[in-house]
């Protein structure tokens, strides 16, 4: 019985799930990210994160000590000489598990698990963060005095507008003045017209009476 055992086996003998993690390390440190299930990424975080720990002193002994766990001399290189660089200045934590969701075989939780300094997208959140400073209160009364600013000349745009409406009001005006002027021009022409017309009557008139 296993009361009080909270090592998780992985249905594996010793032998088998100690190969499979020292694998497992090995591609983590060479590809900086792999994906699996839940269960082994938490047992290869286990695994894996002292091995990384040993790699900021390097030494002989340490590296003896981290090949006899990944057996694998070109991911014992790749640790000491580019990761154990990138992780100098992190205290702990050098991985991160991300869930993708559900294996559609037999339902297992996936995951990816990755060496955390390697991801640059995340990285630059966090300079992002760090680079953005706390703004003092006098900022704050920078902004209260600008905004009577602004408010101050909202009214002169709104003074302009009456002006436009009066220059438009006498264009207007004086439309209808010369509409008004030429309308009576074409009016009084037969006005005009008539005297004649009654001097050429009385001359037709007097002709007549000479004739007779």
């Amino acid at each position: 019985m296993r009361h009080g055992k909270k090592f998780n086996h992985l249905g594996r003998t010793a032998a088998h799930r100690n190969a499979m993690l020292s694998n497992m390390a090995s591609s983590l440190i060479l590809e900086k990210r792999i994906t699996t299930t839940v269960a082994k990424a938490k047992a290869l975080k286990k695994y894996v994160e002292p091995l990384l720990t040993k790699s900021k002193t390097d030494d002989t002994n340490s590296r003896r000590v981290v090949f006899s766990y990944l057996q694998n001399k070109e991911s014992v290189s790749e640790l000491f000489n580019e990761v154990a660089e990138k992780i100098a200045t992190r205290p702990g934590g050098y991985t991160r598990i991300l869930k993708t969701g559900n294996r559609l075989g037999d339902n297992a939780d996936m995951c990816i698990i990755e060496l955390v300094d390697y991801n640059e997208l995340m990285t630059k959140d966090e300079q992002a963060a760090k680079s953005k400073t706390r703004r003092s209160r006098r900022g704050g009364s920078k902004k209260s005095d600008e905004a009577p600013k602004a408010e101050a000349k909202a009214p002169k745009v709104e003074a302009k507008a009456p002006e436009a409406a009066v220059e438009e009001a006498q264009v207007v005006e004086e439309v209808k003045e010369e509409v008004v002027e030429e309308t009576p021009k074409a009016e009084a022409a037969p006005a005009e017209e008539t005297p004649d017309k009654e001097e050429e009557s009385s001359e037709d008139t007097e002709g007549k009476k000479e004739n007779e």
